[in-house]
């Protein structure tokens, strides 16, 4: 009999409410710190950059929040979206182990982000903002705005990460296909961009850098607002679409829970998505490990240190409590450029600091060696992201063929690679190059952590 390889839902079986954590947290989230005051932030404090129902859901104690109506006809473009058995890198790898994705690289932008970024456009639409400014590494994220920003009749100002930009000109011209206006950063026109150009003209940029130039450019004009697509508690709240329909799929493929969970970590936004349905079966006493996997380049939670820290470079954002490697933490070069951020979600931090989420760092090279075995195997290309979170599977698959065990493996395919040849291409020039983050950077970066 022929095995099914793709688990599908009906689009009546959208989940209707997203899954919020803060109530069912083993303890609660430190507060988010106002840096000029350096006292609790109030919420009104935050309605300068974010519209007052996001506001309200970050801090909401509700376990469960409604998706609007408009949003659920939004998300049929491309959701339910497929849970895979991965049969044949399972007989590639010998594993007895069964390996499930949930393939986010079916949204128009090819990635999980459009599920927090049409939510996003759409309670900033509901009060009257015309533009939303926001930040993109390797470019998911400024593509899922663009994308959201179009349906919703908004304009959408982009600050692309400068060697991002350069790499992965493709991702630029999805934007401005759906109407953005995307710039490399850091860029002339703020005064966070400017400053950072002085230092060093030649810049990179990070995700830190143009967080400062979005945020900046949101605060100083009154009909716009900032949208960020990971960290924050109600992008994460967006994200668990992800894990609430993988239950579902799960149980129709026979799975009474998934032993393993895998995401890769920049921010936190699809690591979130997926876990945070599961993470609350662990509370419940189910035995279920989480695995967050980042690069070595950028290991906030392999090395960092769990502190409150600003969310960007310039100081502008509130003070979080996260695991961080300094906001003045400039990674190197390396091609996953959704993963070059210096600090990690408040929640993801916390159920790290609590022993409930594990962290794993790899180099490029290991994790490309991976991507180009799932790719031959499995067909589908991955973002470099995505092939972070492919590694770790692939190692704790090879470990149940060496234990004999048959576990259950799911993990988030985040993102394709479609955009990203030039770094496939540069791996099999062998030109990539490892980037292990000398401990002396991270301890110097850390020195700049502000005192609260």
């Amino acid at each position: 009999m022929e095995r099914d390889k793709k688990i599908f839902l009906p689009e009546s079986e959208i989940p209707q409410r997203w899954y919020n954590i803060l109530p069912d947290l083993p303890e609660p989230l430190p507060p988010p710190i106002n840096p000029a005051t350096k006292e609790p932030l109030k919420p009104e404090e935050l309605a300068k950059i974010f519209p007052m129902e996001l506001i309200k859901q970050e801090a909401s104690q509700e376990r469960w929040i409604e998706i609007p109506d408009e949003l659920l006809k939004v998300y049929r473009m491309w959701r339910p979206t497929p849970l895979h058995r991965a049969y044949e890198l399972e007989k590639a790898l010998k594993t007895p182990a069964r390996i499930y994705y949930k393939n986010e690289s079916v949204s128009p932008p090819g990635s999980h982000k459009p599920n927090t970024a049409v939510a996003q456009a759409y309670f900033n639409k509901k009060e009257g903002i015309k533009r939303l400014t926001t930040e993109t590494g390797a470019g998911q994220w400024g593509s899922a705005l663009a994308f959201a920003c179009n349906l919703f009749g908004l304009e959408c100002t982009v600050y692309m990460v400068r060697v991002s930009y350069e790499q992965k000109p493709y991702r630029k011209i999805m934007m401005q296909t759906w109407g953005a206006t995307v710039y490399p950063s850091p860029t002339n026109l703020t005064n966070s961009g400017r400053a950072i150009l002085q230092e060093d003209p030649d810049s990179p940029g990070s995700l830190g850098v143009a967080i400062s130039e979005a945020v900046e450019d949101a605060a100083t004009h009154d009909d716009a607002n900032y949208s960020l697509g990971s960290v924050l508690n109600h992008v994460i709240l967006h994200q668990t679409i992800i894990g609430l329909e993988a239950e579902k799929q799960l149980q129709i493929a026979g799975e009474k829970k998934p032993d393993i969970v895998i995401g890769c970590v920049g921010g936190g936004s699809n690591f979130g998505g997926i876990t945070m349905p599961f993470v609350r079966r662990r509370l419940q006493g189910e035995d279920i490990r989480f695995i967050a996997v980042e690069p070595s380049a950028c290991p906030s939670l392999t090395k960092g240190l769990y502190r409150y820290d600003y969310g960007d470079v310039a100081g502008l954002t509130p003070l979080l409590m996260m695991h961080t490697l300094g906001h003045k933490f400039i990674p190197p070069r390396l091609h996953a450029g959704g993963l070059r951020y210096h600090g990690m979600a408040p929640i993801v931090s916390l159920l790290a600091k609590k022993g409930i989420v594990e962290a794993v760092s790899y180099n490029q090279n290991p994790v490309f060696e991976a991507a180009i075995l799932f790719a031959k195997t499995e067909g589908i290309i991955p973002a470099p992201e995505t092939a972070h979170a492919i590694k770790a599977v692939i190692d704790e698959a090879i470990k149940c063929r060496e234990t004999g065990e048959e576990k259950c493996i799911l993990f988030n395919f985040s993102g394709h690679g479609h955009f990203d040849l030039s770094a496939y291409e540069a791996y099999l020039a062998g030109k990539l190059v490892d980037y292990e983050y000398p401990e002396e950077k991270i301890l110097e970066a850390l020195k700049e952590l502000p005192v609260v």
